[in-house]
């Protein structure tokens, strides 16, 4: 049972994130959100768009998935007849880079330093257990061009876009964005609104890393900010503060548990995390996240790739 149970999420996983090529995309329709401001927010399949669209050009955050690109492009033309100048990535996978390669051939790609590494050479994603995958390394052409250790600025449409890096959170190359006229962030991956979260511990994510995350983001935010989801429809600072409150809390049980050398699957049979089941979803179910707080705090991650038995 149990190895059914690793070979379905492993499967989801790889659906939702990891293979874009096996999933149809044809019906995917594109969600325009004016935000505030010069923002926009454009859902598909994939990570949330952030767009700050003006007469000097349009900046998009994150960039879904390759096949999407056409359908991308269309619901900026909507807007605007200005062309895609930036594009910044808030982190490595494939359902926020995929667009990449297409963009860069009039665009210029922005990313902290980590997302570029990870990128060129490929290598294995996941929760440190149950759910990982080995993702090639991408094109030279989708590779960002411009990196930067801590933050970097981009100054256009009367708007302070700053690309600030948090480490450790959902990866090790995370960037929260901020639009700080339109009084707008997108969160990337470090928030998401579709319940647990998913922490890449494989690449080098981890459940303290993103409190911090959370909690520094939170204490700049005035109260009335928008703030664009990695995943989800578009949130309040009380949506956020939920769900940092959700991480502490679960953190706390899975570290006690710990601290009385229970087992992982002692932990699981024990329901520990049951309190907060409403955040289970179909994705990162209520087991699947002691499992990865449980590697995320014993620093357990996987070595090798995902072999197809």
């Amino acid at each position: 049972m149990r190895k059914l149970f690793i070979a379905f999420a492993v499967l989801l996983f790889i659906a939702q994130f990891a293979a874009p090529q096996d999933r149809d995309f044809s019906k995917v329709q594109m969600k325009v959100t004016k935000v505030s401001g010069s923002i926009y927010m454009i859902q598909g399949a994939g990570g949330n768009i952030g767009a700050s669209i003006g007469e000097d050009g349009i900046v998009i955050v994150d960039d879904q998935f390759a096949p999407l690109v056409d359908k991308i492009r269309a619901a900026l033309k909507d807007i605007t007849d200005k062309p895609v100048r930036f594009v910044i990535n808030t982190h490595w996978h494939s359902d926020h880079t995929g667009g990449n390669e297409a963009f860069s051939q009039t665009s210029t790609v922005i990313a902290q330093e980590n997302v570029r590494k990870r990128m060129e050479s490929g290598g294995v994603a996941g929760n440190g257990g149950s759910i990982h995958f080995e993702d090639k390394p991408a094109s030279k052409a989708a590779l960002p061009i411009i990196t930067f250790r801590q933050d970097s600025s981009i100054h256009l449409n009367g708007e302070d876009i700053d690309i600030i890096h948090y480490p450790s959170g959902h990866t090790d190359g995370d960037s929260v964005v901020f639009f700080r006229k339109s009084n707008v962030v997108h969160m990337g991956d470090d928030f998401v609104t579709y319940g647990f979260p998913f922490i890449d511990v494989d690449s080098g994510g981890s459940v303290k890393g993103m409190i911090q995350a959370v909690e520094k983001v939170l204490q700049s935010l005035p109260e009335d900010v928008k703030i664009i989801p990695g995943h989800g429809d578009l949130s309040t600072v009380q949506d956020v503060r939920t769900y940092l409150q959700m991480l502490k809390d679960t953190t706390a049980v899975v570290e006690k548990a710990l601290a009385e050398k229970k087992t992982l699957e002692q932990m699981k049979k024990e329901k520990i995390l049951d309190k907060w089941s409403k955040f289970s979803g179909d994705f990162v179910t209520t087991d699947v996240f002691i499992e990865t707080l449980y590697n995320s705090l014993t620093n357990k991650k996987n070595v090798g790739l995902l072999r197809h038995n």
